[in-house]
């Protein structure tokens, strides 16, 4: 399976999905794991299974860059958590996938390397951040990807790719070791081609971790399918935004009708936060990106410049100041420097009343929200994204950009888990282009999740 997944990596280099390979190692513990099985010793329940990695896991076997020349010539001294279960299970790390830098945008247009192509149509992106993940999924190089979920960055990529993907609960899989964007948004997820391989994976990684403070997974009170059918809560609000594509709006009713036929109860709710909470994601967002990032300055961490701002020489400017500007300048790219500047205002003495506390407040209200609308309902349903995937270089004003975010952001800031699930296809330009239904469910109610996410797909 490993040298096949390594054969169609090669075999699909023009979609620039992966950054790189883990050839040398993956070959080695393939060949292990097979020794392993001859002489009858225990082996994992994934043995043999390769998947790919986005580029912001640390790993062994080659550099992770999180696709930015911050970074591009980094080797890990430790991998990921959620690497090591997924190799003590047996599983096989054969590539890393290109990403938007730092996991800062929607599309992977925001890569320092390339622009990752859209497996169903190659002048479309393929979403982002975890762009290269979802189309090396989709693209069968590998059975599953990992990925990481800032704002929907699993979701979104999975929507606009026709796979599977799943932000858990806040705190239920460890951040330790994967390159940090928002802190207290970040949640690594699975990218799979079925619901039941996202629930199997999500039970391999899951778990408390010393190394990571955030993890709370509470394994003696996993909320359960108390009943079915299920309530699913609508909500129209966002769905019928302006900037929602109307193929879009058809297909999820068409769902929706299709869940209500099957037993489930549908009932339209409305979240009066959820429609201005994309600002209050955005200034934290850009706050922790700022906050993150401070380290990578070309003398701690990171790429060196000389003073005249050319090219990795790894010479010194004619001062301090110099060093910085020259290393940082060159290693981030356009977004990433925006969003440094952006979330150093929000945060600055001054503004860090008027922007990051009152956002900070409307994410602990926006929570409360969704919490009372559980009272009621037992999910949460709305499309992933608000249209199929758009071409390359289309959404090139940031604002438009962000505004894709809508349907899942909220999962984020709220710290629930969200499931995005194929619901079809819309055509654009004579090809069928995939597009996503996507499911919210209470702190550890993953299960819900999975159980409804069968139903669909």
């Amino acid at each position: 399976m490993v040298e096949k997944s390594l054969d169609l990596i090669d075999e699909k280099l023009d979609f620039d999905a992966i950054i790189s390979t883990t050839r040398e190692r993956a070959l080695k513990r393939a060949a292990e794991i097979d020794n392993k099985a001859k002489n009858g010793e225990k082996i994992g329940k994934l043995a043999g299974v390769p998947f790919i990695a986005k580029d912001n896991f640390l790993t062994f076997g080659g550099r992770t860059t999180a696709a930015s020349n911050m970074l591009k010539e980094f080797e890990t001294p430790y991998q990921a958590t959620a690497i090591n279960k997924l190799e003590a299970e047996g599983a096989i790390c054969v590539a890393k996938a290109n990403l938007d830098a730092w996991a800062h945008g929607s599309s992977t247009e925001n890569s320092d390397f390339f622009v990752t192509k859209n497996p169903h149509d190659k002048t479309r992106v393929p979403g982002g951040s975890s762009g290269g993940s979802a189309a090396a999924v989709a693209l069968q190089m590998a059975p599953f990807a990992l990925g990481t979920d800032t704002g929907g960055s699993v979701r979104n990529p999975a929507s606009y790719c026709g796979v599977v993907g799943l932000k858990p609960t806040y705190g239920a899989v460890s951040r330790s070791g994967v390159i940090a964007a928002a802190s207290s948004f970040d949640q690594v997820g699975p990218i799979t081609k079925t619901v039941e391989d996202a629930r199997i994976l999500f039970d391999a990684i899951r778990g408390n971790d010393s190394l990571d403070a955030t993890t709370f997974f509470d394994t003696q009170n996993i909320p359960r399918i108390a009943k079915e059918p299920l309530r699913i809560g609508v909500l129209r609000s966002l769905v019928m935004k302006d900037g929602i594509d109307a193929d879009m709006r058809t297909s999820f009713d068409a769902t929706l009708e299709k869940l209500k036929d099957a037993g489930h109860t549908l009932v339209d709710i409305d979240i009066p936060l959820a429609s201005p909470a994309l600002a209050a994601y955005y200034i934290i967002n850009f706050a922790e990106v700022s906050a993150n990032l401070a380290r990578y300055d070309g003398m701690r961490y990171g790429h060196a410049a000389s003073a005249g701002g050319g090219s990795a020489s790894g010479g010194r400017g004619n001062t301090l100041l110099d060093d910085y500007i020259n290393a940082r300048t060159e290693g981030f790219g356009a977004e990433t420097r925006r969003r440094i500047l952006l979330g150093t205002f929000v945060l600055s003495s001054g503004y860090i009343d008027a922007y990051y506390r009152k956002a900070d407040a409307a994410r602990a209200a926006l929570r409360r929200e969704f919490e009372k609308s559980f009272e009621s309902v037992d999910v949460i349903a709305t499309p992933t994204m608000p249209t199929p995937a758009f071409t390359i270089g289309e959404k090139s004003n940031p604002l438009a950009m962000y505004l894709e975010d809508i349907f899942t952001i909220t999962a984020n800031l709220t710290g629930m888990p969200a499931l995005s699930v194929p619901m079809g296809s819309v055509l654009r330009g004579g090809k069928k282009l995939p597009i996503g239904i996507h499911f919210t469910a209470p702190h550890q109610a993953e299960n819900v999740l999975f159980a409804l996410g069968a139903e669909v797909y």
